[in-house]
């Protein structure tokens, strides 16, 4: 989507809906998500930098993330923090370690994955 340099109601770059990126805000006509402009703006990256790595955006839309952004932080914070916490979550379960033996050293656990100990 290309923003016009006159003429550009901000509020019409972003928009939020139920059915489109579960109702996180985000660029009109674009994947993007503000989260996604913030999170990389809060790493130091340059508004120009930001447009340059996401080329399918104007430096205007950025502009108009990074004002959401900063006209919600409180909201955007905690919601980027929540998702954060859900992320670690998951990474946590699918990392945690099995002990695959049993006291009679015969494997165990594969056969919840459909694989018996003879598959080894």
């Amino acid at each position: 989507m290309s923003v016009a340099a006159t003429g550009v109601d901000i509020g019409t770059l972003i928009t939020r809906s139920p059915g489109i990126k579960g109702g996180i805000p985000h660029l009109v006509g674009t994947g993007v998500t503000v989260r996604t402009i913030a999170r990389w703006y809060k790493l130091g990256l340059s508004p120009e930098e930001i447009a340059a790595e996401i080329s399918h955006l104007d430096l205007a839309q950025v502009y108009a993330a990074l004002a959401y952004y900063h006209s919600n932080r409180e909201e955007m914070e905690a919601d980027m923090a929540a998702e954060q916490a859900e992320s670690d979550r998951i990474e946590q379960d699918h990392t945690r370690p099995r002990d695959y033996r049993t006291t009679d050293n015969k494997t165990t656990g594969l056969r919840d994955h459909g694989r018996s100990p003879s598959d080894l």
